[in-house]
């Protein structure tokens, strides 16, 4: 097979992949509604069964990048499909509270495959970075978008068990299909995006730190958004919906953020990283605060806003370590970027819990506006290196191109032979 067309089935895999790995996690958090009802447990209860499922989303990205360089990052990503697909028929078939966490527990496993060694596998086999990015970035949304629902359709036509059965056996689909049609890894060839060269920076601690901030900061908005979202609509709309229509209106919330993200795919490949982070990332804070103290329509132009802005940032981070990192430690930097975005998850779905008892869905939304905040303060600082880098050596060309005129002069000028006395 030639390498233009391993590239392109690659891309087509990965970006599926993306899709089912945001649907099938968020598949949960809308089921839970129809669980709920058929076993009389409480919400904050029944949420905080996925509390493994997240821990393991986090902590089990981490090694992913070392075992895709070990074992290869086709193998890995076909581990994904069939551990999904597996995990989730295990899901439907609980019935017990420790049956639910156990099986989610595994599902967040399988999850954490797809992130740290898709986003490699794509930034190796792209050829316009910010474009594919951002289609990638579209892909994962509508997965996000259409999982809430989806799962609320199949949840009210026929129980909650089928909305994990369908996307199980899709999962084991897609596996068979991916290890028939990509024989392997392929090569990235330097004239693709993923060959490209390497911003060079004179602080790179510094920026580390705080790219970290920011990516723990938006996990937690990320994933205090998402999760709670379909029941954030149950309750703030101002009207008793039915689970079908508050699964459609947050799957169009949802949308939003995907056009977000193929809007950002292009504006990468024009304008620069920060300058794009720092203007994205107010608009969460302000979004989310909306949203936190506003009902009915307020409300939901407020989670519009705040998702448009979370999702761009994920293409930005995913673009970051692209131009920053070079090829060969790639796999690894996503490993370490999604483990200390994805680690925030595990403390969300208690906090979700605890601050849902105390104060609703309000204090919610105010804790992942604070993040937020957070989040634009990382962006202004990183943006703040960035320029402090490129001062030194402004005035480094400057002072060359000073004395480079007397320079060329004194060279340029004739050798006169000494005269004897």
């Amino acid at each position: 097979m030639d390498s233009d067309t391993l590239s392109r089935r690659t891309l087509r895999f990965v970006n599926v992949a993306h899709a089912l790995d945001h649907f099938v996690l968020l598949i949960y958090p809308t089921a839970v509604i129809a669980i709920a009802a058929q076993t009389g447990l409480g919400y904050g209860e029944l949420i905080g069964l996925a509390t493994g499922a997240f821990v393991a989303f986090g902590l089990c990205s981490l090694p992913m990048g070392s075992l895709a360089d070990r074992f290869g990052r086709r193998n890995m990503l076909a581990v994904f499909f069939f551990g999904y697909g597996l995990s989730c028929l295990g899901v439907a078939s609980a019935s017990t509270p420790l049956g639910f966490a156990l099986w989610l527990c595994v599902l967040g496993l399988a999850s954490a495959i797809y992130h740290p060694v898709g986003s490699a596998m794509l930034v190796t086999h792209a050829r316009r970075l910010g474009h594919d990015l951002g289609i990638n970035g579209v892909w994962g949304n509508l997965g996000a978008a259409s999982a809430s629902g989806l799962t609320a359709l199949l949840a009210a036509a026929v129980s909650w068990r089928a909305a994990f059965i369908v996307p199980g056996l899709v999962c084991l689909a897609c596996g068979a299909a991916f290890v028939a049609l990509v024989p392997g890894d392929g090569d990235a060839a330097g004239r693709k995006a993923g060959g490209a060269a390497v911003i060079p920076v004179t602080r790179p601690w510094a920026l580390m730190a705080m790219f970290a901030l920011s990516i723990f900061a938006g996990g937690l908005t990320f994933n205090l958004t998402t999760i709670s979202l379909p029941k954030v609509i149950d309750e703030g709309v101002g009207q008793a919906l039915p689970l079908a229509l508050t699964g459609s209106i947050a799957t169009g919330v949802f949308l939003f953020g995907a056009l977000m993200q193929l809007a950002m795919g292009r504006l990468i490949d024009r304008y620069s990283l920060p300058s794009l982070f720092v203007a994205l990332s107010v608009l969460q804070p302000l979004g989310l605060g909306i949203a936190a103290v506003s009902t009915g329509l307020p409300l939901l132009a407020g989670l519009v806003l705040a998702m448009t802005a979370i999702y761009g940032q994920v293409v930005i981070n995913d673009a970051m370590i692209a131009r920053y990192v070079p090829p060969a430690y790639r796999a690894r930097a996503y490993s370490v970027r999604y483990f200390v975005g994805f680690t925030a998850s595990g403390f969300v779905v208690p906090a979700i819990a605890l601050l849902h008892d105390r104060g609703g869905f309000a204090l919610v939304l105010g804790a992942a506006s604070a993040c937020g905040a957070v989040i634009w303060l990382a962006a202004l600082g990183f943006l703040r290196l960035t320029q402090g880098g490129a001062r030194p050596a402004l005035a480094a060309r400057r002072v060359a191109r000073r004395f480079a005129g007397p320079a060329r002069r004194c060279y340029a000028a004739p050798v006169r032979p000494a005269s004897t006395p």
